[in-house]
């Protein structure tokens, strides 16, 4: 099986793959925003609360300590990986479309700029560097915007547009 041209031409199969990849991947990245809205609350204190913790928070329903070194950088080290890994087949996939070149250029280089500020910045909030709760908000918005764009833009492209 030789693969040539935009993803419209793919053969069967490879597209039904596709589908099921982007299906697959999407049950894991969602099911880790449900994860991250359960310990944060989506909410820039339950950011600082959940890696600082809230031990001087006397009112506090459920008492949790700052995360240690270790626990940080694993959360860094392999959030960073794997969601590096995905955003490159999600840009490989993009390139195979038929979509506006600027359009793709910023689909397929922006997660790759938000991972680095989220997970950077959630290690620079654990460091003291406060503030920077705000920027992992912003660049895990656009993270995710990028990866929601990019998934129904490639089913569409997929089945919905014809070739030209």
């Amino acid at each position: 099986m030789q693969i040539s041209g935009s993803i419209h031409s793919f053969p069967k199969e490879l597209k039904v793959s596709i589908v099921f990849f982007i299906l697959t991947l999407s049950v894991g990245f969602y099911g880790g925003l449900s994860f991250v809205n359960n310990t944060t609350s989506m909410s820039s204190k339950g950011i600082e609360t959940h890696y600082l913790g809230n031990e001087s928070d006397e009112d506090a329903e459920i008492m949790k300590f700052k995360k240690s070194k270790r626990e940080m950088l694993t959360v860094v080290h392999n959030h960073i990986l794997s969601l590096s890994v995905i955003f490159f087949l999600l840009s490989i996939l993009l390139s195979t479309t038929s979509l506006n070149k600027k359009l793709k250029y910023i689909l397929m280089v922006e997660p790759f700029v938000s991972l680095f500020l989220t997970f950077g910045g959630l290690y620079l909030l654990w460091n003291g560097v406060i503030w920077f709760k705000y920027i992992v908000i912003i660049s895990g918005t656009l993270m995710t915007l990028s990866f929601v764009i990019s998934t129904i833009l490639i089913l569409h492209q997929l089945y919905l547009k014809k070739a030209q």
